[in-house]
């Protein structure tokens, strides 16, 4: 189980981040899958419209736990097709609603990106190498102890592709007409 996962109820919520342990992991520079601290190089996980933003909003990870996330998160291996349609704080592993008035979870929302992306098709996923000396964090405006993330306007040493977009039946149905065209069967 990745090292900032959030657990809820007991259980990994698998694709919701715990808070508090991704902020560490950002600010001490650890990895999100072992929670240890990275090595000279490490990888971040970036998709076009992180890409477009300047950050990788999730923590960076070494160069030996990129291939448990690349095998094991639905997203990156590509058995996800689209994101969930409802954020996973709302309810329990199990999928109930969450009814534990001590638990912090039913005040949680998801941020833009989940709402964003809810339902839609999986973008492509990318993993970028970097050298530790150049990551540097960005931050919220207004909250300077508050990371949004790493940025990715520093030298890559090395991109490897985890997985293509999912295509819309639309695309799927242009790229089916183009194909001929291109002399692909």
């Amino acid at each position: 189980m990745p090292w900032v996962s959030l657990i809820h109820g007991g259980h990994a919520a698998f694709g919701s981040l715990d808070a508090d342990r991704a902020r560490t992991a950002f600010l001490r520079r650890l990895c999100q899958i072992c929670g240890q601290f990275l090595d000279e190089r490490c990888y971040l996980i970036v998709r076009p419209a992180d890409a477009a933003r300047g950050h990788s909003p999730e923590p960076a990870l070494h160069s030996e736990c990129l291939p448990y996330a690349a095998a094991h998160c639905p997203l990156l291996n590509g058995t996800a097709t689209h994101y969930r349609r409802r954020p996973v704080l709302a309810t329990h592993p199990a999928g109930r609603p969450c009814t534990d008035p001590s638990c912090p979870c039913p005040s949680r929302s998801p941020d833009e990106g989940h709402a964003a992306r809810s339902g839609r098709p999986a973008d492509r996923y990318e993993a970028w190498m970097i050298h530790t000396r150049t990551y540097r964090l960005l931050f919220t405006p207004g909250r300077p102890s508050t990371p949004i993330g790493i940025s990715v306007d520093v030298p890559v040493l090395r991109r490897r592709l985890l997985r293509t977009a999912t295509l819309t039946p639309e695309q799927q149905r242009l790229m089916d007409l183009l194909r001929p065209l291109l002399g692909e069967s």
